[in-house]
């Protein structure tokens, strides 16, 4: 009797183990998501000063008047910039600016400038997001050590809202709330050191699981989302097909990823579509996990979350999505035409990629800013294999307040050596906005499907 006891002692003590390692955080500490902090995580008050106000709920639908073609319109329109930065007074606000920004100064001296204005907490997200955060906080764990999500099927985003780790935050800015199904018309174009450059223009469809009918339910528990991309111009390039299968564990269950290709009308395999391969139609002017400023999986870095700092990131870049604003004026040589953007003061999570001794990326180290608000990318500083700044990427973020989504006006990744850049996720000159909600289909994610999608 006394053995069996033991032995019931025993499990029950393994058992209260694996429930403290199952489990995320507490129920009391998950408790204070919306309630002392904002319902994703974030600090609602606001800084010492009140540079950064406190968050009162962001932006709500109808914040400014959207036109015809489902593009927003700017809420703070006619707003002035409280001051702006450039090479001259730089060292001033050193203590707010990431090395990337500062080096970014030094390359474009005569051109780089940030025009800072009165910093708005315009991030949200609707009611059925921050009930998902609030799930996850409490089931979802890292597996593969940290390479994957057990438990979040049943949540679906913001898998830590409560981060202890650097890798955590990673895994926030991939799985944030994004408006749910998306259809666009986008551009992307990597300019020469004179300026000059070629437009690539695409459609793509992002699709969730929980969003499609036809999906195997042993399958959707698996997957993040769906990709499909159609590059429509130059013409040579016309009818070129990516379809990516994004999984919740990227290293036993690897992205899967096809290629049609117009000119030999056949399908393959596209494992190069992930880590430092190229990325499509860039010039080698950035990876596959460049897009989205970082995606994709995180297994050759060791994370290192260093904090929460103040930033002046770009914020609100309403002005720079406007369709009146038209790509030969937001292109330039070096970089974007600095006077259509917008930066503000925010605090960031500050996190540090590391390559892990024996794998091999591009990228040695990662610096990466991330916004409290919406956990979206901000800012990466990334570094080559000698330890040099080589690449500095800024997301142009804006909150979407008709669907209460964070999203990018567009994206610059910016070559300090080679003096180009890739600028992409352009829709200024797109028929139509992006167009999101709806429901799709997984016969349309199949490789068999992009003959049809690519035929020209």
């Amino acid at each position: 009797m006394k053995t069996k006891t033991m032995m019931q002692m025993g499990a029950l003590a393994l058992t209260l183990l694996a429930s403290s390692v199952m489990a995320a955080v507490s129920q009391e500490e998950a408790n204070k998501l919306g309630t002392i902090l904002t319902p994703l995580g974030a600090q609602k008050e606001g800084n010492a000063d009140g540079s950064i106000p406190a968050w009162t709920g962001g932006l709500k639908p109808g914040a400014a008047p959207v036109d015809a073609n489902g593009f927003l319109g700017d809420p703070f329109a006619g707003e002035k910039p409280l001051f702006v930065i450039t090479a001259a007074n730089a060292e001033q606000y050193k203590d707010k600016l990431t090395p990337g920004q500062l080096a970014m100064f030094k390359r474009y001296s005569d051109s780089y400038k940030i025009p800072v204005y009165q910093s708005q907490r315009t991030g949200g997200a609707p009611g059925a997001a921050y009930e998902a955060a609030k799930k996850s906080a409490v089931n979802v764990t890292l597996t593969d050590g940290g390479n994957g999500l057990a438990n979040f099927a049943a949540s679906r985003y913001y898998p830590f809202p409560l981060p202890k780790s650097g890798v955590e935050v990673y895994w926030n800015h991939t799985n944030r709330y994004r408006g749910g199904n998306m259809v666009r018309q986008a551009a992307q174009a990597a300019p020469q050191t004179n300026g000059s450059y070629t437009i690539v223009g695409y459609e793509d469809e992002l699709s969730y699981p929980q969003h499609m009918d036809g999906v195997e339910p042993g399958r959707a528990d698996k997957l993040q989302y769906l990709y499909k991309q159609q590059v429509t111009a130059p013409a040579r390039m016309a009818g070129t097909v990516l379809l990516v299968h994004e999984t919740i564990d990227q290293v036993n269950d690897p992205r899967m990823a096809w290629l049609y290709n117009a000119g030999q009308r056949r399908v393959r395999r596209a494992p190069q579509v992930s880590y430092d391969g190229p990325g499509t139609a860039a010039d080698g002017m950035r990876t596959a996990d460049n897009a989205d400023l970082m995606n994709g999986a995180p297994d050759r870095y060791d994370w290192k979350l260093v904090g929460k700092q103040e930033l002046y990131i770009p914020y609100n870049n309403y002005e720079l999505a406007l369709p009146k604003h038209k790509y030969a004026e937001i292109i330039q040589a070096g970089h974007i035409n600095q006077d259509l953007t917008r930066y503000e003061l925010h605090r960031v999570w500050h996190v540090v990629a590391t390559l892990k001794a024996g794998e091999r990326h591009i990228y040695a180290k990662r610096d990466m800013y991330f916004d409290e608000d919406t956990w979206q990318l901000a800012e990466v500083d990334h570094y080559d294999g000698r330890g040099q700044l080589w690449r500095v990427a800024e997301g142009y973020a804006y909150s979407d307040y008709e669907r209460q989504a964070a999203t990018y006006a567009m994206m610059g990744i910016y070559d300090l050596i080679a003096g180009r850049y890739n600028v992409l996720a352009m829709t200024n000159e797109s028929k139509h906005a992006p167009v999101y909600g709806g429901t799709s289909k997984m016969s349309d994610y199949t490789p068999a499907a992009l003959r049809n999608a690519g035929v020209r």
